[in-house]
């Protein structure tokens, strides 16, 4: 269950497993307006099952789920080699808790009640420190460089302004530039569940990024998808609108 994003921010995509409804609620909308798309689920079993289905950037792990331990799913991530960082919440802050918790493969801990602003600071940093280790750290396509650990999109050496799923589908699309990447896949990349998503909201952002960067950026292959357009057409430097 999520909601809405707010457009104004950059975020990225999380699964944050939390059984207490209201602090699970008040976390979301923390979540969600520092502009990342938040997949929630409630115990063990479903925070095992999301990790199957979709690629996160960060995963925020309560300890005391119901089902499978919070114990048990990090001992099961980090098992399947998945790499991604993993904040855990506990109720149990002592020293020997917070060891067993970084050697159980955690990247980071907050002990409850945590600060909400606090919570949104410390996934963009285990966020930041993932991507420091990442293979690529940049991706460029023709005069289009996409800078990801600072979300940075330039064209022609320019910075340009766009909003948060604005920029995460552009990063869906260069990460794989020579494939086509599906409506569906970007619409997974862009929203959390429960979302509502307009029929023609990849369309909408398609466009913006057209007009934006270039027409000739992104490529509609009608009934299949999106990608990013040859490096033959992207010649010459289009005026860029505001």
């Amino acid at each position: 269950m999520a909601a809405g994003i707010n457009e104004k921010e950059e975020g990225v995509r999380l699964l944050f497993a939390e059984d207490d409804v209201l602090l699970g609620r008040a976390t979301c909308v923390a979540l969600l307006q520092a502009g990342h798309a938040v997949d929630w689920v409630t115990n063990g079993n479903q925070f095992l099952a999301a990790l199957g289905k979709d690629d996160y950037d960060c995963v925020l792990l309560d300890l005391g789920l119901p089902g499978p331990s919070g114990e048990e799913c990090l001992r099961s991530l980090r098992a399947r080699r998945q790499r991604v960082p993993v904040v855990v919440l506990t109720a149990r802050g002592q020293k020997d808790d917070r060891i067993a918790m970084l050697d159980m493969g955690a990247d980071d801990y907050m002990v409850k009640p945590y600060d909400l602003d606090e919570m949104a600071a410390r996934v963009r940093a285990v966020v930041r420190r993932s991507q420091d280790t990442d293979h690529k750290t940049e991706y460029t396509h023709g005069p289009l460089r996409v800078q990801l650990l600072t979300r940075t999109v330039l064209w022609y050496g320019e910075p340009i302004a766009l909003t948060g799923k604005e920029y995460l589908l552009l990063e869906a699309l260069v990460r794989q530039p020579t494939r086509i990447v599906t409506r569906e896949a970007l619409e997974r990349a862009l929203y959390g569940w429960g979302e509502e998503i307009g029929s023609n909201a990849v369309e909408v952002h398609v466009h913006h990024l057209r007009r934006k960067l270039s027409p000739k950026l992104i490529v509609t292959l009608r009934g299949v998808g999106y990608q990013l357009g040859d490096l033959d057409r992207l010649n010459g430097k289009p005026v860029v609108r505001e």
